[in-house]
């Protein structure tokens, strides 16, 4: 079932979120319909927060991003062919390399993309979908994506890493988002 996405103004999307275990109702059946909902709306991830959850999980696939590449981009990532995967009670463990810039979107603030600097790699605790444990490194694309989620369940936004400036000439926007004053091609559940 494609679930409607939180828009960007929801308090859910501010609230660092909880861990979950195995016997959390329905985690099969939400890991699937958030799958579809992330693909009905072209994104490469999505987390728990966006579909009006409070709890550590998201999922990614950054192995489209390289999809899509032209040929002569697919030499600049070495994370290539990228990573499809579910991560439940993530917690970061290490951040390394160079802080490197990527133009980042979002899809509770559509219509809105931005330069994002970010390390080039990320280690992580997790568990998967069948709560099997890992410690995981991941690098380029891949770990861009991974923080980009990583933060909606810490409470984090793409936009929270924009200069003030810059901040203060989207408002506007941000603001028409909350209003729901947005034409996009998948559902989405506003602020009150």
């Amino acid at each position: 079932m494609i679930l409607p996405i939180v828009a960007y103004g929801s308090p859910v999307l501010r609230k660092v979120c909880d861990d979950i275990d195995a016997n959390y109702a329905g985690i099969e059946k939400l890991i699937a319909d958030m799958w579809e909902t992330m693909y009905a709306s072209n994104g490469v991830g999505i987390a728990a927060p966006q579909i009006n959850k409070n709890i550590r999980l998201f999922l990614i696939d950054s192995v489209q991003i390289f999809e899509n590449m032209d040929e002569e981009d697919d030499d600049n990532y070495p994370d290539e062919p990228g990573f499809k995967g579910v991560f439940i009670n993530a917690h970061i463990t290490a951040l390394n390399g160079e802080e490197w810039s990527y133009t980042e979107g979002c899809l509770s603030i559509p219509k809105i993309r931005e330069d994002v600097s970010r390390k080039e790699s990320v280690t992580l605790t997790y568990v998967d979908e069948n709560f099997q444990s890992h410690s995981k490194s991941f690098n380029g694309i891949t770990a861009r994506v991974i923080l980009h989620e990583y933060d909606h369940i810490e409470g984090k936004l793409f936009i929270d890493y924009i200069k003030p400036l810059k901040r203060t000439l989207l408002k506007r926007k941000l603001d028409d988002i909350s209003k729901g004053k947005v034409q996009v091609d998948y559902r989405m559940v506003f602020p009150k």
